[in-house]
Formats: C-alpha cells, structure tokens, sequence
C-alpha cells in the first residue's frame, strides 16, 4: 500500500505558511490563531483529485501516473522556539515546503528551518510567496503562475526575477543549487524555486504539482508501508468533544490503529494506556483542529494520517508526546525516554507552564539558546506553589525569580501571591512574545540592580584641583576641580599621591545644583571635610578616592563587569599609590 506523503510546510513568521494551507483548503485557519501566528501544529489532508483538479493539466505535461492517495500537510509554527517541533516534524517528513517571503528573502527562522532540513536530509521546495506585493503586479485570477507570469509587465517580472536570483545566491552560499521551477534540468540535484501568492492563489497548481509529482517520482519505495504494523504517532492536542468526552488529535506516521486497539501515552503521572472507542478522520480539506462536526467515523486508520481518537482516560493525555499501540515492542521505553528529556531540569532557572509538552519543548530550547535554565517544567495552571518557588529562587538568583506561562490561565490565588511577593507572571499566547518579554523583564531588572549595586559600591576616581579656584580654606575646604578619570561621590574619602588620607567629600555641585556623581570630563565644586586648604590639599594636586582592601578586591574581581577599561586602568594605579603608603607605615615603624 502507497500512503500519502507527509508534507512539512516549515518558513519564518508572517512569511504565509498558514495562508498557503489556506488557499489550498479554502479555509480560514490564519485567523483564528493567536496573533495570526500558528502556535501548534495542525494537520490537513488534501486528497489527490483535488490536486488533479487544480493541476492535471500540468501532469499532463509532466507525463507523471499519480498513485498516491494524496497529500498530508503538517502547519508548523514559524518562529525559532519551535526548533525541535521541526525537527520533530523533519524527522517523519516526507517533503518539506520552506515558504519564504519573496519581498523579504531569508530571515532568522529560514536559515533554521534550513538547517533541520540539512540535518535529516529531508528534500524540499521553496515557496516564494507574495508576489502580489511586486509593484505593478496584477492578480489574474488563475491558479497558474506561468499563465500569470505571461501577462505581467515586464518590469515586474525583471524585478521577481532579480528577487529569485536573490534566493538563488543565498541557498548557493549554503550549499543548495536551486533554480526557477520551469529551468530545473536535475531534479535530483536542483532545489526547486516556485513563486506564488498564497493570496491570489497564482502559483498553487505549480507548487501541488511539484509536490505531488516529486514525491510520486523520487519516494515512492519510501510510501510503501506495511499497514499492519503497531501504530505510532504524536498528540498535538488534547479536547472535550461534545458527545465523544476526552479526545486526542495525533498525527500517525507509521502503522496502524483500529477501534478496540491499546494505546499507550504519557501523562503528568506516568504512562497509562487507553482502548480507542471511536477514530474520527477530517472530512476531505478540513482541519484537524475543526469542530468534531467535520469528522466522520472509521474503523482502522493507517499512515500516514491526521486523526481524532476517542477514549477514557485521554483527559489526562499529554499534548505533545508519543502515542503507541501496545502491540509496539518496547513502547514503555520509548515513552520514559522521551518524558525523561521533555521534563529535564536544573536546580536554579525560571519556572516554565504551559499547555503541552510541545509548548514545555519549545520554550526550553530557546531559553537554552540563550542560555536560561529552567528548574521547574509542568503542564497546567500558574498556582500558588508556583509563586513561592519563583519567591525562593530570587535569593538563589534573582534573574530566575519568573514564571513563563505560555497558553496556560493562573490560579486566583498565585495571582494574588505574586502581587504582594512582587514575583513577575509572564504569560501570552504567542511564544516568541513571551521570550521577548522575558529579555526586556531580565534587561530591566539587570539595570534596576546595577543600578543599586553602583550607589552602595565606591569606585575609582580622581581629581584635578584646579589653580586659583579656592572658594572656602576649611570646615569644610571648598574649591573647583577636573574629574580626571573614574567617578566621585559625595561621602569618598580622598588620598593624595602619596597615600595619605586627606579628608573625605561632603558635596559636589555642578553649576550650583548638588549632585549625587561627577565623572570623567566633569569640572565641579568640591566640599571636603577633614582638610585645609593650603596644608594637607593645594592647586594642582591630584588626589584619589581611597578604597580599602576589600573595596579593591571586590572591584577587581568580582564587580569588575561595572568598570570600563580607564577605571580598571585607575584602580591599578590606586593600588600602588596604596603601597606607596604601606611602604611609608613599614619605614615609619622600623
């Protein structure tokens, strides 16, 4: 039996992954996402005589017998916290289908996207979307981009060209040859480039042909299957369906399941196993994330397939993880492995919720991207408990006392925990938002600590005073000075060349107004307490703010990111101004 290849449809945000699906189904997916970004994977199947009514005349062309039953889609979510669902998604694809802009070319999630691609060696297509928004392009309402092509000006087709050629070098400079669908010569050893618009539906019968005729060509013999092989898959989500009770949706990628068939799944409690009372497919271009209206009962389902399985106990299914027929050999350590890597954690790190383990997955590796731990993983509600492990991780590490919540409610309580423990909730429906969040929230609390690290630490420092600028000669001693290099705060003490302390800043003032710090480049008028003009402090001195040994230690070693390089450069100087003075004490002593 010849499944129906799984296609991957893979590309940055916004860039029309969705949209695509869109066109082809006559749906409206897109708009129902939070953000209009896709935030799960959903599944769609297009049967092949919808592809042959939208293509046939190509395949015509192309003398291509189709055999396969047609084609099923996987919608992933575009930005780069979705890695590993890709790879995920990668690793059972068949073909891939990497949208790209055409009037933004390649961005941060398309070379990744590339990179999976590379890593399981799985072919596919690149989808140069929005040519509609080519100046001077004019939508003729045709499925055919070569048709439409035809009627275009000639400067709009020069200038998707010049954008092609674009594409081209770039996949060049990372080892891809490609070329424009209608100048492939090798199809073997040449990506394939077809421009579309997903919103005019120019370029659709193209890009179902190739995809169709790609996969019936070069992987037949892999879409040959043995349908009576234990059945295995992946939950995308789980729902209460009104008259079915607790469903899961899976994506089935290899064998086959049957009503009255075991299946064994990962829960927060361990594996537990369920017997399908019912298997409900889409009906033809509906989603799988449709109503259960859209849906019609079969008996036994084989791959590749989209899938609704009804039983007890599914409520407690994790979205996200394997689902195997207990017919597998093995199926209890494919699914510890699996749960034991998902829910790993580090002693100190943020506390991550979220509604399935797709989304745990996901926000895991891009915080180990930016090298974030996590000490906490759990599917659920924000609650109580939560808070105070945020509270006690504050004095561990501050920059982990959060809580990442992606699609996930908090509980009444926890919200009113964290008001009064000041515990910061970040939570959204959009992943990449939560991440940006986090990075803004930490930047912020990074300046908000430096900042009270910087008035309870002295720093280096020193003055000029300046000649003819002696306002006052003592109780206190006032005159004007250059901050020479580093910084000055009221309550320093000062040293002269030597060593010696020569009394200790009451207030700066600059331009008549009192300030709390002068540095480098700054003239100002200093009050000191403890010094006489004349005696212990003169013109053209230059005198240092004096720092004890452990100001110095702690300064050089530990605060030593707060410093610039003329600081460090000036503490150095500090410290032998300060041995100059040990070396007096010492011959003053002996």
């Amino acid at each position: 039996m010849i499944r129906q290849p799984i296609i991957v449809v893979m590309g940055h945000v916004d860039h029309g992954k969705t949209s695509l699906l869109d066109r082809i189904r006559n749906t409206a997916i897109t708009n129902k996402e939070a953000g209009g970004i896709t935030q799960h994977i959903g599944a769609s199947e297009v049967p092949i005589d919808v592809i042959k009514k939208s293509s046939g005349e190509l395949f015509k062309k192309m003398n291509i017998g189709l055999t396969i039953p047609g084609l099923l889609f996987i919608d992933t979510p575009g930005h780069e916290a979705f890695t590993n669902l890709r790879k995920r998604g990668g690793s059972v694809a068949d073909l891939a289908i990497l949208v790209v802009d055409v009037t933004k070319s390649f961005e941060p999630q398309t070379y990744e996207a590339l990179e999976i691609l590379k890593e399981y060696k799985t072919p596919f297509i690149i989808a140069a979307n929005k040519v509609d928004l080519i100046t001077g392009w004019r939508n003729q309402n045709t499925e055919s981009i070569t048709s439409s092509l035809e009627k275009q000006n000639r400067n709009v087709t020069e200038d998707l060209e010049a954008r092609i050629y674009g594409l081209i070098g770039k996949l060049s400079e990372l080892g891809f040859n490609a070329e424009r669908f209608d100048r492939v010569k090798d199809f073997k050893k040449e990506l394939v480039i077809i421009p579309l618009s997903a919103k005019t539906g120019e370029g659709i019968a193209e890009l179902l042909m190739y995809t169709t005729g790609l996969a019936q060509r070069f992987l037949e013999m892999r879409l040959n299957i043995e349908v009576n092989g234990a059945g295995v898959g992946s939950i995308l989500e789980r729902k209460e369906e009104k008259g079915l009770g607790s469903t899961i949706d899976v994506i089935l990628y290899n064998g086959t399941l049957k009503v009255n068939d075991t299946i064994a799944f990962a829960t927060e409690a361990g594996i537990k196993t369920s017997k399908i009372k019912a298997l409900l497919k889409p009906k033809p271009l509906q989603e799988l994330r449709e109503s259960s209206s859209k849906f019609y009962n079969v008996n036994s389902v084989s791959a590749a397939s989209g899938i609704k399985i009804s039983g007890s106990g599914l409520e407690e299914a994790l979205p996200g993880s394997l689902v195997i027929s207990t017919e597998k050999e093995g199926y209890e350590d494919d699914l510890k492995s699996e749960m034991q890597e998902v829910f790993k954690v580090e002693k100190e790190g943020v506390i991550l919720k979220a509604d399935s383990i797709g989304g745990i997955e996901a926000i895991s590796k891009l915080l180990e991207g930016i090298n974030v731990k996590i000490s906490k993983k759990e599917i659920g509600k924000v609650n109580k408990r939560d808070i105070h492990n945020a509270f006690s991780m504050r004095a561990a590490q501050p920059d982990y006392a959060v809580i990442l919540a992606f699609n996930v409610d908090v509980e009444e309580e926890a919200e009113e925990e964290a008001y009064a423990t000041g515990i910061n909730i970040i939570k959204g429906q959009i992943i990449y938002r939560i991440i940006d969040e986090y990075r803004e929230w930490l930047e912020k609390e990074k300046k908000k600590g430096k900042e009270l690290l910087e008035k309870a630490l002295t720093f280096p420092g020193s003055i000029y005073l300046l000649p003819n600028h002696c306002f006052r000669v003592s109780h206190p001693a006032v005159f004007g000075a250059d901050v020479k290099r580093g910084r000055i705060k009221p309550g320093a003490q000062l040293i002269n060349e030597l060593g010696d302390i020569v009394g200790r800043i009451k207030e700066i003032q600059n331009n008549g107004a009192s300030i709390q710090e002068a540095k480098a480049g700054d003239s100002v008028a200093i009050s000191v307490e403890g010094a006489t003009y004349g005696r212990q402090i003169n013109q053209n001195d230059t005198l240092y703010v004096f720092l004890n040994d452990d100001e110095v230690r702690a300064l050089k070693y530990k605060f030593n990111n707060l410093l610039n390089d003329d600081e460090m450069d000036l503490l150095n100087e500090l410290i032998k101004v300060k041995e100059k003075r040990k070396d007096k004490q010492n011959n003053d002593t002996s």
